[in-house]
């Protein structure tokens, strides 16, 4: 088809939760930590919505062994700044035990206007998420991959589960989070559009009418990104390991690269009924790394152990030429053994059997995750 090859570049947007290294329990950044940080990190690191998060975002990488260097820049520099006011940052998409009615939103135009328009929607959002952009530079393109992209989005969520507790209890899901995400409005997999126009004519609707100030204000799983030519990626839990986070971040970069290869080779991937895909999409959010999803091609269930080598030697020519098939043999390794909310879960029970105290057993969990935060730095 002699297309133009794109960038396939990478960025990646993570957001953390700050906790306090005495009580275990969520933090406020006071004004002197997000100055501190951004002295250092300059655009890189900013508020969130509410007062006891923090998000960065990595510059444009060519490269996973560049985001590496970048993201784990970042993560050194908040956990560090943090010590300085005795908190230590988390990445995981919600914390244990903490209750979403004692925490306060953000004082900025933007989350003021958030909370106005949401109401009580917006103030449970204490969850933390994980996006992928990677760089496709035209219009077309990035509609026409969006649909077929979809169908791997149940994946990249069974693999990245860390939110498997709320408000001190077990909720029996792998990936809490998306249960309070998917109460705002324009969330979940995203439409199908035939063209750039058509998605054009449609969001501009609620753009033209006042309703949303731009496409910033659309939150798909899958959405073509508003400030960069990127298709960007927002299903996953963000990965308390961050080599982990690096992982999911190559699995999605090669899918799109194997995507492109073959509308390149004038074939494509086939495009289910998206009632399909979300029945996928919830068995992800309830079992995980270590459950199982519909093969539809196959007509079967199949272990995520399964899916995840199938789904390697399908993108294994692309992760070669992208430097990454070390970061997705990391992602078979967390089929076979389990997310990060298995890891917290065993955590959980450990401490139980050593002490029968709830509370303290929470704080085991917020303990591992503080601890897997500083792995990869």
């Amino acid at each position: 088809m002699g297309q133009t090859q794109p960038s396939f570049t990478l960025g990646i947007e993570e957001e953390y939760l700050l906790v306090d290294l005495d009580s275990l329990q969520l933090a406020e950044a006071p004004q002197a930590l997000m100055d501190a940080c951004k002295e250092r990190l300059q655009g890189q690191v900013s508020p969130e919505f509410l007062q006891c998060q923090i998000e960065i975002g990595t510059g444009v990488c060519a490269s996973i062994a560049d985001a590496r260097e970048d993201l784990r820049r970042l993560r050194s520099v908040v956990a560090e700044e943090a010590r300085k006011f005795n908190m230590a940052p988390i990445a995981a998409s919600c914390h244990p035990s903490a209750d979403w009615a004692k925490q306060h939103h953000t004082d900025k135009d933007r989350y003021n206007a958030l909370e106005k328009d949401l109401g009580g929607v917006a103030r449970r959002l204490l969850i933390c998420g994980m996006h992928t952009h990677i760089g496709l530079e035209d219009d077309s393109l990035r509609i026409d991959l969006m649909p077929q992209f979809s169908y791997f989005l149940p994946h990249l969520l069974a693999l990245s589960a860390s939110s498997p507790f709320w408000k001190g209890q077990d909720t029996g899901l792998a990936c809490y989070r998306l249960t309070v995400f998917d109460n705002l409005p324009r969330t979940g997999l995203p439409p199908n559009f035939a063209s750039w126009p058509e998605y054009q004519r449609a969001t501009h609707i609620l753009i033209d009418l006042g309703l949303i100030e731009d496409t910033t204000k659309i939150w798909w799983d899958l959405r073509p990104s508003h400030r960069f030519p990127t298709l960007e990626s927002r299903i996953c839990d963000v990965s308390p390991r961050m080599e982990d986070a690096l992982s999911l971040a190559a699995m999605t970069q090669a899918i799109m690269r194997m995507l492109w290869r073959m509308r390149s080779g004038n074939t494509r991937w086939r495009i289910y009924e998206r009632f399909l895909i979300a029945e996928n999409r919830w068995r992800a959010q309830r079992y995980g790394a270590t459950g199982s999803l519909i093969d539809f091609g196959a007509g079967q269930v199949k272990t995520m152990a399964e899916l995840t080598g199938e789904l390697q030697d399908l993108i294994g020519q692309d992760a070669e030429e992208l430097g990454t098939l070390r970061e997705i043999e990391r992602l078979c390794a967390i089929a076979r053994n389990g997310s990060s909310a298995d890891r917290q879960r065993r955590v959980r029970a450990e401490a139980l059997e050593t002490d029968n105290d709830e509370a303290a057993a929470m704080n085991a969990v917020v303990r591992h995750l503080i601890e897997e935060f500083h792995t990869d730095l």
